[in-house]
């Protein structure tokens, strides 16, 4: 079926799945969230399907870690590493848990500081994944999210029904300024944004 998110070659999928299975070291090339591509050795434990993106949960032995990968940014060498001995892990659903805290905080290209003038509890309530609200206040609070696009991004803080404020972020300031436009044109004239090219 057509795909928005980014495609994974069923290849590697089979390559992580196996050595997850073999318990085998797997050593890999990683573009991290700036697009930089880094050496990493790992202990694959689970691949875990979450929002038409698959992540791979393993301990990272350079940080002597676990660290959570998306599976689209790996590039595994060959050959395998050798195998390991299982480590203690959590159960699953510590496991989802840990993979979507993950997800929601730190596996993107893009990342932005937004204070909302709203009770933390009302954020937590309409956002689409877990991600930690910092209270200031009884109306007040702050969080930190992430997109791989940030026109994605200023489209989700829409979703807040609240009025916010862009800390740090300029290509989400950006994006905004974009959406503010086309709205502008839209309300000028209903014609005006079928003709705007979409970013």
């Amino acid at each position: 079926m057509p795909a928005r998110g980014p495609l994974v070659d069923p290849d590697v999928l089979t390559v992580i799945a196996t050595a997850c299975r073999d318990r085998e070291r797997l050593r890999l090339d990683y573009e991290s969230n700036g697009g930089a591509a880094t050496r990493r050795e790992i202990e694959p434990y689970r691949l875990v399907s979450l929002r038409q993106r698959w992540y791979l949960l393993a301990w990272d032995l350079g940080r002597d870690d676990w660290r959570t990968f998306r599976v689209d940014r790996i590039h595994p060498r060959t050959p395998a590493g050798s195998r390991f001995t299982p480590r203690a892990m959590p159960p699953d659903a510590d496991i989802a848990t840990r993979v979507e805290r993950a997800v929601g905080e730190s596996v993107w290209r893009f990342r932005a500081r937004v204070i909302v003038h709203a009770p933390a509890s009302h954020v937590r309530q309409r956002l689409p994944i877990q991600v930690d609200v910092e209270s200031l206040g009884e109306n007040r609070c702050a969080f930190e999210p992430g997109s791989d696009d940030p026109q994605q991004l200023a489209r989700y803080l829409g979703m807040l029904d609240a009025d916010f404020e862009i800390v740090e972020s300029p290509e989400l300031a950006a994006a905004l300024l974009t959406l503010i436009g086309r709205y502008q044109r839209a309300l000028a004239d209903p014609t005006a944004a079928s003709r705007d090219p979409v970013s």
